[in-house]
């Protein structure tokens, strides 16, 4: 408690500039960082976009030539142009990716603050980190960047590049992008290591250090409502909670839920809580297969009503795409899911996989078996109660020691205010 004292005091009266695309009312765990750096008394900043993801259209009260200013908790924000991700085309993808870090870019030039750090929250694109090295070099600060999604390994699972000229390209121009930074900070062990082979021959000085996500400690709350559990009470439900995106691979679990009700008795539900750019696809697949009265897509609902869903959740579904290079993080997905007290049926490889085997919190099988999926699913179904309920538990634990709020935030204000 006294290290954890002297950390927060240190950080009072700092001046930060958090820089990313996506910040609230989108909702990101970087929101939740925010707070918590306002709470410890650091004077915070936020430079970001419009907010219109993942949907592609403007949230309320926002858009083109709507305001550019708001107050989150404390925190300034400011935000910069961008074109709308409107219908979630490659094209529109694309065109969002690139228009914001030019707007933001010259907005950063533009902020008179003094900081003390620039922290860039990178999730995708690491187009993000040029605005962040702008704000950097023009107050001569620390840049450190939080590596959420790795680059471009990241962009193949939403543009489709073939060339191998355009594939070196990225690469080259990604590894630039991370060996300018003075400090990065990795999901997990293996992704440091593929960020160490790549920057450390650019940059010998840069540092990495390892911090999963964190969790937000409103996923650990109990919201009971009578109205959801009498309609799926005695039903085994499975709940995807989550966004929409070909990154997910959602096809393969409802291929799987498919086989499971066929092969169980039991009456399953799969309730796909979210929004995205693959929605109306897997939509039109369930139904092909006529489960439109089992597989309900519920949209999108804020993240602090989410517990009122896995409350009558059997099992917590958490899939990703089969991509060995998405492989190096632990999805944040994971981690809400331990924090809900209920079972993970994890559909992945490498990290992710590894948190849910050393919690024993769950089931895992591959990306695109769906035989070992649907298994799982029966074997979930046909579980007693307690035994359910421990695997619950043992997520739980795991999620308190290693992602809860309070562990991740105190490391990365370590890491920031220690430069």
């Amino acid at each position: 408690m006294e290290e954890e004292h002297l950390m927060t005091s240190s950080c009072a009266g700092k001046k930060m500039l958090v820089v990313t695309q996506h910040f609230y009312p989108e909702s990101f765990r970087i929101n939740d960082l925010v707070k918590g750096f306002v709470e410890d008394g650091v004077s915070v900043d936020v430079l970001c976009g419009i907010p219109n993801y993942p949907s592609g259209e403007w949230s309320d009260g926002y858009g083109y030539f709507g305001h550019r200013r708001d107050d989150y908790f404390g925190a300034s924000v400011f935000r910069s142009g961008e074109i709308r991700r409107k219908g979630n085309t490659s094209i529109r993808i694309f065109l969002n990716y690139i228009s914001w870090p030019i707007t933001a870019s010259f907005r950063a030039l533009r902020l008179n603050k003094k900081y003390d750090v620039v922290f860039c929250y990178n999730t995708s694109p690491i187009l993000m980190v040029i605005p962040a090295r702008v704000a950097a070099w023009r107050n001569k600060c620390p840049l450190v960047t939080y590596v959420l999604d790795i680059w471009p390994e990241n962009l193949y699972t939403v543009l489709n590049v073939q060339s191998g000229f355009l594939r070196s390209f990225a690469k080259s121009f990604c590894d630039k992008q991370y060996a300018a930074c003075n400090k990065l900070i990795a999901l997990s062990d293996s992704l440091a290591d593929n960020l160490l082979h790549r920057v450390k021959p650019l940059n010998s000085d840069v540092s990495i250090d390892v911090i999963p996500q964190h969790c937000e400690e409103s996923y650990e709350q109990k919201i009971v409502s009578s109205e959801l559990r009498s309609q799926f009470k005695n039903q085994c439900v499975f709940l995807f909670a989550g966004s929409i995106t070909p990154a997910q691979g959602l096809d393969t679990v409802i291929e799987a839920f498919s086989r499971a009700i066929s092969e169980s008795p039991i009456e399953m539900k799969l309730l796909i809580l979210g929004d995205g750019m693959s929605r109306a696809e897997l939509q039109k697949l369930v139904l092909s297969k006529g489960l439109d009265s089992s597989v309900l897509f519920l949209g999108r609902v804020d993240p602090e009503v989410v517990p009122m869903y896995s409350d009558i959740a059997t099992a917590m579904i958490a899939p990703f795409a089969d991509n060995p290079e998405l492989e190096l993080t632990i999805p944040a997905k994971i981690s809400s899911c331990m924090a809900s007290s209920k079972p993970i049926l994890a559909v992945m490889r490498g990290e992710g996989a590894n948190a849910v085997r050393s919690a024993r919190c769950g089931f895992v099988s591959n990306p695109s078996d769906v035989n070992a999926l649907a298994n799982n699913m029966v074997k979930i179904a046909s579980m007693n109660k307690d035994a359910i309920e421990a695997l619950g538990s043992n997520g739980f634990n795991y999620y308190r020691e290693h992602f809860s709020r309070l562990v991740c935030l105190d490391k990365i204000k370590q890491v920031l205010f220690s430069i």
